[in-house]
Order: structure tokens, then sequence, then C-alpha cells
């Protein structure tokens, strides 16, 4: 740890010095043999500051003791513990501190004013994670005054402590783990069981109650005794989720959950959750990031223990300040995959020019694929439409967004003719919209 001390006078000093210039001159001109006050009071205050950074709390005393969690969660906000024992040494005045980090997390408060009680100095500060990959504590700068109040003693820490910052996991998880075990509870099937889906499993006995539709007329005769086809769902189904990491993509949303996290990054926790469910269940999960180009493509992994291997996968997932290339991304999607699968595509558009490319490029995937096409409802443009009009300026705005909220239900509507399951969410109703999607239509059979 890298540590660097500097002594500066306060405010106070500065005044203090400042008045009594001007009171020296004064005094000089009307009494010249008074020159002298001048010189001892500029002396004494050098003095008096020298003595009062002398008596200041060392440097060595307040060496910081930081905690911090190992890992943070997008959107999350944790707190950051530094405490300075400085023991039985004159004790700080007025203690601040300063932490700086990598632009994956903010700090609040920027300036925290602490008190100095029982030997020690504590502050907390609360730091939000808003981007993820590897967060860095920076710095901790601590500053404190001595006795008298005119000097600022300063010590800096190079703490260059790296935190890693993930996709919300254990939200997640828990989230799919109720889902499984509510279902449970109520007999509801979402799991590969038998008597759902149409992959053959076996012949049964005929019961009252059972679908007539089901019966083997041909079995049945030539056993003498009425008897059915049982199926079971299908398993091993490929699904991959397409992210559009453009620039649309990584503007930040703040839902009613109260979290400001970027549509990327909302994408990715939802995309997460249906992996978790799908794996549970029996299917293939592998991922897929375009922006200009198309930059990370895995092959479909099974079991749920590979799922701690696609949340890794998405520390790769990056944000980009470019264009979105619907044409190279969708086409080279189209030529990477093999066999027919279950498409979950996570982009945003603005109007129907920029989405004819889109628009184009979906309909070539659906005629071999099924496609999910997840959106965020836009807010803000909705917010413009039903505010009540003070100005005509805001009846211009809302003329505006009215424009834009029809050419992206027309888009949306284009989509629907294609073919294409549309989920058009709030923020935070994105992760259950997404996979009420996926299990309606591995009830349907549709996979």
């Amino acid at each position: 740890m890298t540590v660097k001390g500097s002594l500066y006078p306060t405010r106070l000093a500065v005044i203090a010095m400042g008045a009594g210039l001007p009171l020296s001159l004064i005094l000089s001109l009307a009494f010249p043999s008074f020159w002298i006050i001048g010189v001892v009071w500029i002396l004494g205050l050098l003095a008096l500051i020298l003595l009062d950074g002398f008596l200041a709390t060392p440097l060595d005393k307040m060496e910081p003791e930081i905690k911090a969690a190992g890992n943070y969660f997008i959107g999350t906000q944790d707190d950051i513990w530094v405490q300075s024992v400085y023991g039985k040494s004159l004790y700080p005045r007025k203690p601040e501190l300063r932490l700086t980090t990598s632009e994956h997390l903010t700090v609040e408060p920027s300036n925290f004013e602490a008190e100095a009680h029982e030997g020690g100095v504590l502050a907390v500060f609360k730091t939000t994670a808003r981007r993820r990959g590897t967060a860095e504590l920076k710095r901790i700068w601590q500053r404190w005054q001595g006795p008298f109040g005119l000097v600022w003693r300063q010590r800096m820490d190079a703490l260059n402590t790296e935190i890693p910052v993930t996709p919300n996991t254990k939200l997640i998880t828990e989230t799919a783990l109720d889902i499984f075990s509510r279902d449970a509870t109520f007999g509801q099937k979402i799991q590969n069981l038998k008597g759902d889906g149409t992959e053959f499993e076996s012949l049964v006995e005929f019961l009252p109650g059972m679908d007539k539709r089901a019966i083997d007329w041909k079995h049945s005769a030539r056993h003498n005794q009425i008897l059915a086809r049982e199926y079971r769902t299908e398993r091993n189904h490929n699904i991959v989720f397409a992210f559009d990491s453009g620039h649309l993509m990584c503007e930040e949303m703040r839902g009613e959950d109260g979290l400001l996290m970027t549509k990327l990054d909302r994408s990715l926790n939802a995309a997460l959750l249906m992996s978790f469910v799908s794996l549970k269940i029996g299917d293939r999960i592998g991922l897929y990031a375009f922006d200009q180009k198309p930059y990370l493509f895995t092959p479909a992994v099974a079991g749920t223990q590979a799922f701690s291997h696609l949340q890794r996968l998405t520390s790769e997932i990056d944000y980009s300040i470019s264009e979105t290339n619907f044409t190279l991304g969708l086409t080279q999607l189209a030529q990477n995959l093999k066999r027919r699968t279950l498409i979950v595509v996570f982009t945003d558009f603005i109007d129907t020019t920029q989405a004819e490319l889109m628009i184009e490029n979906m309909g070539r995937l659906m005629k071999r694929h099924i496609v999910i096409f997840v959106a965020f409802r836009n807010q803000a443009l909705e917010d413009l439409i039903a505010r009540a009009p003070q100005s005509p300026r805001h009846v211009s705005e809302a003329v505006v967004a009215e424009t834009l909220m029809r050419e992206r239900d027309l888009v949306i509507a284009r989509l629907t003719r294609l073919g294409i399951h549309i989920v058009d969410a709030e923020p935070e109703t994105l992760n259950m919209a997404v996979l009420n999607t996926y299990l309606a239509l591995k009830a349907r059979n549709v996979i």
C-alpha cells in the first residue's frame, strides 16, 4: 500500500495571516515605531501553525482498515467501512475522508465528515454497483486538523483493491427456486415429466378421465385391452440468448424497484433467470453478443452445473458506444446455428427507419427457428404523452413522443405478423415476463 502525506494551512490560518497584514501596514503608517508589530504577528502566527502541525495526530497513527464485500451485484448497494485507530494519540480535529473508485461504482457521500471518538475514526461509504466488470477501490484520502485548527494534515493510501461486479445471481436463483417449489406445491409440471409434451413415453391402460385422443387402437386390438399413449416433454432443446450491446442498450433505466441499471444489465438478469430454469428442465443454453459486429458465441451447454459457467461468460458482454449492425449480427447468428433453436433477442430501437433492417433479418431467422423478441417499454415517452401540457413546448414534446410511440407500436405489430413472440415489458417486470413467455411456449409444445 502506497502512503503519501502532506501538510497545509486551513482557511482560518490564511484569513488570520491575511487580516494581520493590512493591520500591520496601517499601524506602521500611523506609528512608524510600531512596525515591529507586523513582524511579530507574522512570526507568531507561523509559530502557531508549526506547533499545530507538530501536535496534530501523526500520519502513522491514521492507518485505514477497509472492510468491503468480496463481490458486488449489479444495481445493488453495499457499505464500505473505513476505520482508522489512532489509539492514545491526541485525537484528530474535524476528520474528513474521501474514497475514489473506478467508474463501476458510485460512492456517497463524496466527502465524509467523520467524528473522532473512542480512539478511532469510522466512516461508512454507501456504494452502488452500476457497471459489470472489475471495480477498483483506488485511494482513500484522510485529512484532519491540529488542535488549534490552523493546519490540515493529509494522508493518501493507494488501495488498488479489485472487486468483481456480476449480475445479481443470488436474486435470480432465489426466484427460480421459488418458482420450482411453488409449482411443486400446486402440482404444476414445468419440469420434464410424463403426461405432458409430444415425445412418446409408453403405453398405459386407458383409465376414465384420460384424453380419448390418446387411445392407440392398433395396440389395443392386439392386446385385447384399451391402451393409451403417454407422452413426455421433450428435452435438450437449444436456446440461444442474443444480446445487442450497442449504444441504445447501454442507456440506464430506473424501474419502480428503485434500481438504476442499463438495459443490457437488466437483459442479462432476465436471461440468467430463464437459463437457470431451462437448465433445470433439461434444455441447453448458449450465449451470443454483437454490436457493430459479433464478438461472442458459445456452444450450448446443459446441466445446472453449467450455470456458473454462463455467469462468468456474461462478463465478456461489454458496453459499447457503437451503432448496432443487425444485418451482420443476426446473419452470423443464423450461420452458427445448426439445428432448430429458440432464439431470445434482447435489443432496442427508436423508430421504423432504424428497425427496418432488424425486421428483415428477424424474418430470416423465423424461417428455421423460433424467436422471442424482448424490448423495454419506453417510459420516458409515455410520461411525455400523459403529462398535462403547461406550455406550447409541452404540446410539441407530446406530439413528437406520440409519433415515436406510434412508430414503435408499428414495428412491434410487424414483428408479431412474422410470427415472432414479443415481450414488451417494464424494467422491473422483465425477468418474469421473459420466463413466462418461455414456459408458455414450452407448455404449448411450440419449442
